[in-house]
């Protein structure tokens, strides 16, 4: 009952039929490409342009982050403090109670 079964391997059944034959494919060469063509100067105007929208936009992004930021930092300082302060209270107890003794 406690002793695993281990599963026997399944023996081909029907006939075996040999391996295909590939034989090698011919290759012909391509047409050559085209050369390319010629490319446009580049733009000499500013690639972003900062609107008064955009600019109040990502200051207030930017805001938005740091204060998202700025909130978490401040909520695990405060867990890590109330933990401290836990753990020491539990140590003053302890300490007490033994001392008792």
């Amino acid at each position: 009952m406690f002793r695993p079964k281990i599963p026997t391997m399944p023996q081909p059944t029907g006939s075996v039929t040999p391996p295909a034959v590939v034989e090698p494919a011919t290759i012909t060469p391509g047409v050559p490409a085209p050369p390319p063509a010629p490319v446009p100067p580049a733009s000499t105007r500013p690639a972003v342009q900062l609107t008064p929208g955009t600019a109040l936009a990502l200051v207030g992004g930017g805001t938005a982050v740091v204060l998202a930021v700025g909130t978490v930092l401040v909520s695990m300082f405060l867990a890590v403090a109330v933990t401290a302060a836990s753990v020491a209270v539990c140590a003053v107890v302890i300490r007490s109670v033994l001392s008792r003794r």
